[in-house]
């Protein structure tokens, strides 16, 4: 007869997301909605994770990250990510905090996705804003040696303003049409761009608009979260007493 341990008061939701403090609308498709993901996920807010502490890179955010991954840790998840892509700026210091896997940036895809490309091509960063992802942001996700063009929201007014602006109303076509936007002139200024990753988590929620507007492979947060779960997940298996956790 096969044992199966508990341990914990509940089971069965293997990806923790740690959340910025913030306000603004998460239709499904943003990480922030849970009817986005096919699998079960467990939120913590952060308390005090603003715009303004990410924009400013505000050391003082990383206790509370430290405790929100702990917490989610001893909850039973398998892996951590994060909603805002600025967090990578902690992705070391989350990743020995905890015994799980961390991913705090949709970023640390860069480099994968470089090598998928031709080796005259380069990767686009879609950003919440370009003024304010630094040279650190990058390196904390391992991308050295990489050809990138950066492209920030302030290109798109509509995004900028609902989701770095924290506005608790989303005019969801005319930001869609601002995304389409700046992508357009991404790839026109720069047409050696063959493929987007996303720093902005917020982007996720237009990938398919931009798939079928461009053609280009997009990856975000959410595509990484759910090749993360595949990693982390095993096939249940009831009769052998496994996948019940």
């Amino acid at each position: 007869m096969s044992i199966v341990r508990g341990g914990r008061p509940f089971y069965g939701q293997p990806i923790g997301v740690l959340m910025a403090d913030a306000v603004v609308p998460r239709l499904p498709g943003d990480i922030g909605n849970a009817f986005t993901f096919e699998f079960p996920v467990r939120y913590r807010v952060v308390p005090g994770a603003t715009w303004d502490r990410f924009a400013s890179a505000d050391p003082t955010l990383l206790a509370p990250f430290i405790a929100g991954a702990k917490e989610l840790e001893a909850e039973g998840v398998r892996a951590i990510t994060a909603s805002c892509g600025f967090t990578a700026l902690f992705q070391q210091e989350l990743a020995d905090a905890v015994g799980v896997p961390v991913f705090t940036s949709s970023l640390i895809q860069v480099p994968l996705v470089a090598r998928m490309l031709r080796g005259d091509q380069q990767v686009g960063i879609l950003t919440a804003d370009s003024r304010c992802l630094t040279p650190h942001h990058l390196e904390a996700c391992g991308i050295r040696d990489v050809a990138v063009v950066v492209w920030g929201s302030e290109r798109a007014p509509a995004f900028h303003g609902t989701f770095v602006g924290n506005a608790d109303e989303l005019d969801y076509a005319k930001v869609r049409t601002g995304v389409i936007g700046m992508v357009r002139e991404l790839l026109r200024a720069h047409p050696q761009v063959g493929a987007i990753v996303c720093e902005g988590s917020n982007f996720a929620l237009f990938r398919s608009d931009v798939q079928a507007e461009f053609g280009i492979p997009f990856f975000d947060i959410v595509t990484l979260t759910r090749m993360v779960f595949q990693a982390v997940t095993p096939a249940p298996l009831p009769a052998a007493g496994r996948g019940l956790w």
